[in-house]
């Protein structure tokens, strides 16, 4: 392993977050039946890299309450509603934008209901990550968002932002902006934050 991977692992299980290393992607559902029963209720948060592990098509499989906000046909009430529910769920599973090689997980969101969910509400956090999300410390992750992963996001969402143009952040104005909550999780409760770090490149 990586000494550089080998590090932040140590430092997540420090920091109270119970780390697991895959070698590959195709694992990454066989280690969350581990951590999901039948009849839970489970809510996910906006992520690429899930869906690049088939994880939401996984859990529509499942004999589980999922609280699916991406079902067709849904509308803006029907999102709110999915949010706010997602705080009485037994696990909660999303990605991270970045990983500091200190153990500490940042990230930076649009509405806040991804980051709420992460810091309070749900039982379980499963939190998964390619290697491609660890970063040297918290100015290498801020820098990140800025110009690497909020600019994805938003060409992807087709948004009007300056980034979408420059692919860089230029902390704008624009009512499309998705830079909204600032949110930094460095020692959570201990048994809650799981994090899945995968050795391939996942998501923005």
């Amino acid at each position: 392993m990586d000494k550089r991977i080998e590090k932040t692992i140590k430092n997540l299980e420090k920091n109270n977050m119970k780390c697991f290393f895959l070698e590959k992607k195709e694992e990454v559902i066989p280690l969350l039946e581990n951590f999901i029963k039948e009849h839970d209720v489970v809510s996910v948060g906006g992520s690429v890299t899930l869906s690049q592990l088939g994880v939401i098509d996984y859990l529509r499989s499942l004999n589980i309450t999922f609280l699916d906000r991406y079902a067709e046909g849904l509308t803006s009430d029907d999102l709110k509603e999915i949010f706010r529910k997602t705080f009485f769920a037994d696990v909660f599973i999303t990605s991270t934008n970045a990983i500091c090689e200190d153990g500490t997980l940042y990230n930076v969101d649009g509405r806040g209901n991804r980051v709420a969910a992460m810091i309070y509400g749900p039982d379980k956090v499963i939190v998964i990550a390619g290697v491609n999300k660890i970063v040297k410390d918290l100015d290498e992750a801020i820098e990140r968002v800025k110009n690497h992963a909020a600019p994805s996001n938003a060409k992807r969402l087709e948004l009007n932002t300056p980034c979408t143009l420059t692919n860089k952040c230029s902390d704008c104005e624009s009512k499309e902006r998705i830079c909204r909550n600032y949110v930094l999780i460095k020692k959570p409760q201990p048994n809650r934050i799981y994090v899945i770090l995968v050795n391939e490149t996942l998501g923005y």
